[in-house]
């Protein structure tokens, strides 16, 4: 329990960090908010410092900050300058695409990573160990924005067989329950109208930013599955197995990748991030109408509020899942225990 609580506690001075470095940081990014609010025409200067009072702007920075902390105490992240739209409400709107897509992308390079590794360790140091182990360094070094436009370039635009960007059809109107297409599209009221029809198109539309999004979790997830499963194959209860004259098959499957799970599994959680910060980029190429997507318009907008919020939801579900990967691990570990 002394962990668990010393753990939630390094919570509290992490966010304050990050509230800290992000709040002064948005406002070293040159233009002005108040400008992009009421348009550089519309610029008199009384009107201007009418608006620039309004917001609070007016006041010196520190109590700007000192007014922005007391004011997350209460529970209240602040209010869009650009939108009058408040921060939090922004954020759950959005964040169901978010959610969707990193699922997805997560669930397909778990699914192809996790045999790509074992295949690789099985075959150590042959052509196909060396083969898979560098495209998975290569798929490791890509940048998401170049990857992206080349899948639109190559699947969008020469063969025509997945949409450029969005989330759906523009001709299927669905109803917001879960905020997940793919399961809101089978909801019986929606099926028996348009049938597969929604469905599918939702599911063309997540294929290629999901590619984008998951190639780098999936060469994490193929090289550390290999890395992994060498080890456990180097353990003297294997050699007994072999001695026993198991068969190859039982060895790995049953004993071996069972054990090699758990590591893969923290990876898995410690991925998390990696797909949110990704999801930045591979929302603006694809236009998907995600948390991503909107921090960086509310970056071009300078809308203060809505980044320092929203860089603060992120950063908070990061940490706590770090944190309770951490407590998972320091569980299902004696050694960290002793």
């Amino acid at each position: 329990m002394k962990y668990i609580a010393k753990k939630l506690l390094d919570l509290i001075p992490t966010l304050l960090g990050i509230s800290l470095v992000c709040f002064f940081l948005i406002r070293l990014i040159p233009g002005d908010p108040v400008l992009n609010l009421i348009g550089e025409r519309g610029a008199d200067p009384a009107r201007y410092l009418e608006m620039k009072k309004a917001l609070g702007l007016d006041l010196p920075i520190t109590e700007q900050f000192w007014i922005y902390l007391k004011s997350i105490f209460r529970g209240d992240i602040g209010t869009s300058i650009i939108s009058n739209n408040s921060v939090w409400n922004e954020f759950i709107e959005r964040f169901p695409a978010t959610l969707e897509l990193g699922i997805v992308a997560l669930i397909g390079a778990t699914v192809i990573g996790i045999p790509v590794g074992i295949f690789a360790a099985m075959k150590r140091n042959s052509f196909f160990d060396y083969f898979l182990m560098s495209t998975s360094l290569v798929g490791y070094s890509m940048p998401i924005f170049w990857w992206g436009l080349i899948l639109i370039l190559l699947f969008s635009v020469k063969m025509g067989i997945t949409p450029v960007s969005g989330r759906i059809d523009f001709i299927y109107d669905i109803p917001v329950f879960s905020g997940l297409y793919l399961i809101d599209t089978l909801r019986p009221e929606v099926f028996s109208q348009e049938g597969f029809g929604p469905f599918l198109s939702a599911l063309k539309h997540l294929i290629l930013p999901s590619i984008a999004l998951g190639t780098i979790p999936l060469a994490v997830i193929a090289r550390m599955t290999r890395s992994s499963m060498l080890e456990v194959l180097g353990e003297d209860y294997i050699r007994t197995a072999k001695a026993k004259g198991m068969s190859k098959k039982r060895i790995i499957y049953i004993h071996a990748l069972r054990n090699a799970l758990v590591p893969i599994i923290t990876t898995l959680a410690l991925l998390f991030g990696s797909i949110i910060t990704g999801a930045i980029l591979t929302e603006t190429i694809f236009s998907w109408p995600g948390i991503g997507k909107w921090i960086v318009a509310s970056i071009t907008a300078r809308d203060y509020p809505v980044i320092q919020g929203g860089v603060l939801i992120i950063s908070f579900v990061i940490v706590l899942t770090n944190i309770i990967v951490d407590i998972i691990y320091y569980l299902l570990n004696p050694k960290m225990r002793s």
